[in-house]
């Protein structure tokens, strides 16, 4: 871990310019997501994803500039100077100390890892040497100090929540514990105004670099934990990948910012969704990551119901439950605990597994909250279990869900029933029964978007659903299908509304405006 970092003051002519030439450098050497990947192969790219070099240093035993660009900013690896003038603008690098000369070679100060934006940009994120991906555990020969402020770069908990974010048009946008910018980058694309915050200074340098690099907006960098940096100001949209962990709180060793919370269990993230509401403004989402307890003689969807505050909607997805044990092993190899002395290891193991019994803990849970300050006299609460494969990005899925919330709290059974709705795209029925029987024994509507859910219905519903197309009201398609069936029409509209509800709510099917 290098103590110094590069600059990129957006504010100085001369050094924008020298950062565009980076920039510029980088694109012409194909030093790009998609580059990365023609140049290592499938292989070797996703090895690189989880801190293994060797494939990628095999494929890059060449001179061209990409291989350079890899060896230097990647694998961390000397470079001869000769090689780097034909890759960079050396001078501008040494400058702003994006690279230190060393003899005839020259070595990054950082990690430099091309990043693919939403609609195909070309970005990149910055990083602390060897803190890319996998967390603390692949730096060596640093104090605990400074291990303690690593500012780690893009990794899957970053990327699930880019993906799950709303991505509509807003005019403030607050990144809260904002590591090395990633969050703040997307936002930057759709948000007037853009605040960062971190407790640790040396994110915040860092998010600097990465905007900067990337060719975004700046953003307002504020120090400090939690809400405290912004008072009592309000935003459109508030995004967190928190520190989350679930430590113990005097466990040995420095606590990584990066992740441990300092506060005890999963208090951190309950502080955050329930401080959350008072910085939202009306129609605001907050959209955050989070762990949470399963404790001893407690639910735990009724635990996170608690956490949400008055006057916001909320969809909580539970994705992976982890038993006390797995879950401490994961965060002490993260750390790099595991190489430690077998002694040293247990103990930090013991530690992690008393705060978890003091605190009667018997698993966590981790997963996506999202809020939407709505006002609303009784708010809708989904706590929900799904484990199951998604498809990301999943930031309209988030929108429409509470869109259906909106709906179904304003429309009674009467209104359900002229109302006009359409089958979502790619849902697919599903039919299985016995070969040769006359109906089918079970029917099954899929989703092959977003939630990718699955949801039994019977004949009517699987008819009604086909029909859905919004040309007419729902009540005039059940009166067809009791026609059809010979149930009396007065009786299927009685028991029909809340089976409709539902393909609402799972987003099976959509409100349209008559005729659209």
């Amino acid at each position: 871990m290098s103590t110094h970092l590069p600059t990129a003051d957006a504010q100085d002519p001369e050094s924008s310019a020298r950062t565009a030439r980076l920039r510029e450098a980088l694109l012409a050497a194909s030093f790009t997501a998609d580059g990365l990947l023609d140049l290592l192969g499938a292989p070797a790219y996703a090895a690189l994803a989880r801190s293994e070099t060797v494939p990628a240093l095999r494929a890059t035993r060449g001179d061209s500039s990409l291989e350079t660009l890899v060896r230097l900013f990647l694998l961390q690896r000397p470079v001869a100077l000769r090689r780097a003038r034909a890759a960079l603008p050396v001078a501008d690098c040494l400058t702003d100390g994006w690279l230190v000369q060393e003899g005839d070679d020259v070595r990054a100060r950082v990690d430099v890892r091309p990043y693919g934006g939403p609609e195909g940009q070309d970005w990149w994120i910055v990083s602390d040497l060897g803190c890319a991906v996998g967390g603390a555990g692949g730096i060596r020969g640093v104090g605990e100090a400074e291990r303690a402020q690593l500012v780690l770069g893009v990794g899957g908990a970053s990327t699930t929540l880019a993906g799950i974010t709303t991505r509509r048009p807003v005019g403030r946008a607050l990144d809260l514990g904002t590591g090395s910018g990633i969050q703040a980058l997307h936002a930057a694309q759709h948000a007037t105004q853009v605040t960062a915050t971190d407790l640790n200074p040396r994110a915040l340098r860092i998010a600097a670099l990465t905007l900067a690099l990337s060719g975004a907006r700046p953003a307002e960098l504020r120090e400090g934990s939690l809400f405290e940096p912004v008072g009592e100001e309000t935003f459109d949209l508030i995004v967190s990948n928190p520190p989350f962990v679930i430590s113990p709180r005097h466990a040995e060793g420095a606590r990584l910012t990066y992740r441990d919370g300092g506060m005890g269990g999963d208090d951190l993230c309950r502080t955050l969704v329930q401080q959350a509401a008072a910085h939202l403004n009306d129609d605001g989402y907050c959209q955050l990551l989070a762990n949470w307890e399963h404790a001893e003689g407690e639910e735990w969807t009724e635990r996170l119901r608690s956490w949400v505050p008055r006057g916001c909607d909320a969809w909580i997805v539970q994705r992976e439950v982890q038993d006390v044990t797995q879950y401490t092993e994961l965060w002490l190899r993260d750390a790099g605990d595991h190489r430690a002395d077998e002694a040293a290891y247990a103990a930090r193991y013991d530690a992690w597994l008393d705060e978890f019994e003091a605190r009667k803990t018997k698993a966590v849970g981790f997963g996506w909250i999202a809020l939407r300050k709505s006002g609303a006299e009784h708010p809708s609460v989904t706590v929900e279990e799904w484990p199951h494969p998604v498809e990301q990005p999943l930031g309209d899925c988030v929108a429409r869900h509470f869109e259906s919330q909106d709906y179904l709290r304003a429309t009674d059974d009467a209104a359900l029933l002229s109302g006009h709705f359409r089958l979502a795209d790619e849902v697919v029925q599903e039919q299985v029964g016995l070969p040769g029987a006359e109906d089918p024994e079970h029917v099954v509507l899929r989703q092959n978007r977003g939630m990718r859910r699955a949801t039994k219905v019977d004949t009517v519903g699987a008819g009604f659903a086909g029909v859905c197309d919004g040309s007419l009201p729902a009540g005039r398609i059940l009166d067809a299908i009791a026609q059809l069936v010979g149930e009396d029409p007065v009786r299927l509209r009685d028991r029909t509304p809340e089976a409709i509800r539902l393909l609402i709510e799972q987003g099976f099917l959509e409100p349209v405006a008559p005729g659209s």
